[in-house]
């Protein structure tokens, strides 16, 4: 199973130190795609201090000159706001955000989280702009969370769906490569050499079964060992 790919989307962030504290957050969570609407507040010699490991993720930020440029090939975005906003739309937290991708990861494979400017957040019109909206609530409504909070929080939420996805990726795995070592050892009990033509055409063909195909294939193989 192929994880989904998430960016992070910063609207013309005004302060470097903010941008450096969002890579690092990002790079701690698991996300390296930074993507930056209308500033080069990541290129500042104080973004670099405070990225403190992750300055690769400010070298490798893409810089697009609209939020629309931004979401190109994005099939889901989600934006952030520090407050619910007078129109009747519902609002995800981060936990809720996450438990929604995990459930339509594969019809919405490339996911955009979008954060807007410190001082105002995301106009009326950029939230429009995006699929969905989240917020978080909080115990007092000001002071709020400053941006790289802000990231820092759903990173973590989503960086736990990259470790679900992980675990299961590992559990789909573990049937196939079981069962390429149960035929590398019949191979071996029939004397058949690695090097053979036979053996390396079904080493090459098991990379096409499926499922169901690994499953059929493992029950043959039981019942070949039973005859043996």
């Amino acid at each position: 199973m192929e994880q989904s790919q998430f960016c992070i989307v910063l609207v013309e962030p005004a302060r470097a130190a903010n941008v450096g504290a969002v890579a690092r957050a990002m790079k701690t969570t698991g996300f390296t795609q930074l993507r930056i609407v209308n500033s080069q507040s990541h290129l500042e010699e104080e973004a670099n201090w405070v990225a403190h490991g992750a300055t690769e993720l400010l070298e490798q930020a893409v810089v697009y000159p609209t939020l629309d440029a931004a979401l190109e090939g994005v099939d889901f975005s989600i934006a952030t706001t520090a407050r619910k906003r007078g129109a009747a739309r519902s609002y995800w937290t981060p936990r809720e955000v996450a438990e929604h991708l995990q459930l339509s990861q594969f019809s919405k494979p490339n996911v955009a989280i979008v954060f807007g400017r410190e001082s105002s957040g995301l106009s009326n019109d950029e939230l429009a702009r995006c699929d969905c909206w989240s917020y978080m609530p909080l115990v007092q409504s000001y002071p709020s969370l400053n941006l790289a909070q802000a990231v820092m929080v759903y990173c973590y939420e989503l960086g736990q769906l990259f470790l679900q996805q992980e675990k299961q990726a590992i559990q789909a795995q573990a049937p196939f490569q079981a069962l390429k070592n149960k035929i590398a050892d019949l191979a071996g009990d029939l004397d058949i050499q690695t090097t053979e033509k036979l053996y390396e055409w079904m080493q090459d063909r098991l990379n096409y079964c499926d499922d169901r195909d690994v499953r059929m294939l493992h029950l043959l193989l039981k019942d070949v060992y039973k005859k043996l």
